[in-house]
């Protein structure tokens, strides 16, 4: 993964001033956009699209002090219009490109990033594939931002939201892996850029043939692998280190890469006032 990743960023350096088609990429590649854009976010810490932009703009500087068109400039880097082209260049150097003409600055350069994979071998990530047939998830959905660091208020307000009775009432109708109730995040931008909404559903996995109680939003699940990660330690942040750690250790080491779909947090343990817990981690995967 990080030879491909490494061949996008050399391709996007190439066509900065053409339409990037990111689905053609990772045809040529010999992966999928939707791995091939997360692992990316994961890894570079910033979006792929927002990578392009920042480039874009770099480059873009050496033409604007330049005594070239305004309009000629923009057109280049695929926008219709100076005024379009400005925002972008002004969300990126922090002034506009007449001010940067005029004062030579500032200018702030998105340097070309490259990626290494360190092997330290000092981390066992227990791990297991299940194969699993289509199944439903079942609960109570809502649209929240994406946070990637420390509790999420808006699920927690949700979550709260609900009454005793039905975290039971749920609890009662999984019968089925993932066991439990569950915390389930669909429709995640591609880019996994923070601040995107998803949807956010407390609930439970049902059989594909158990009816659905009226009230509840379903998600439907087609069959699939799934790559289940155990972790245990202070809640959130064991969690999310070792969803980070699937980016940078796991899928780089390993014959396999996501798909789409939910990814699913399944609560085995917790301490009564939620400080610790021990998890697992279901995410849809593929072949690579």
């Amino acid at each position: 993964m990080i030879a491909e990743l490494n061949r996008l960023v050399d391709f996007v350096e190439a066509h900065l001033d053409d339409n990037i088609e990111v689905s053609a990429v990772a045809t040529t590649l010999g992966t999928t956009e939707y791995h091939l854009r997360r692992m990316f976010s994961s890894l570079a810490g910033m979006p792929l699209s927002e990578y392009i932009r920042r480039r874009r703009m770099a480059v873009a500087a050496a033409d604007v002090l330049g005594d070239g068109d305004l309009l000629g400039i923009a057109v280049r880097y695929g926008y219709g219009s100076t005024e379009a082209f400005g925002r972008a260049f002004r969300s990126v150097h922090g002034a506009g490109p007449t001010n940067i003409r005029r004062d030579g600055g500032p200018l702030r350069t998105q340097p070309q990033i490259r990626f290494r994979l360190t092997v330290e071998g000092n981390t066992t990530m227990d791990t297991r594939v299940a194969d699993r047939p289509a199944f439903r998830l079942v609960g109570y959905a809502a649209r929240v931002p994406l946070i990637h660091e420390g509790v999420n208020p808006h699920i927690q307000t949700h979550i709260a939201s609900l009454p005793a009775s039905e975290h039971a009432r749920l609890k009662a109708l999984s019968n089925t892996d993932p066991a439990g109730l569950l915390q389930v995040s669909a429709d995640v931008d591609p880019d996994y850029t923070e601040g995107t909404e998803l949807s956010y559903l407390h609930g439970v996995a049902i059989t594909k043939e158990t009816p659905t109680p009226d009230g509840l939003d379903v998600i439907e699940v087609p069959a699939g692998d799934w790559a289940v990660f155990r972790t245990e330690g202070p809640y959130p942040s064991a969690l999310q280190a070792v969803w980070a750690a699937t980016a940078t250790d796991w899928f780089p080491s390993n014959p396999w890469r996501l798909r789409p779909g939910p990814s699913i947090v399944a609560v085995l343990e917790r301490a009564d006032d939620f400080s610790t817990a021990t998890c697992e981690l279901w995410l849809p995967v593929e072949r690579a």
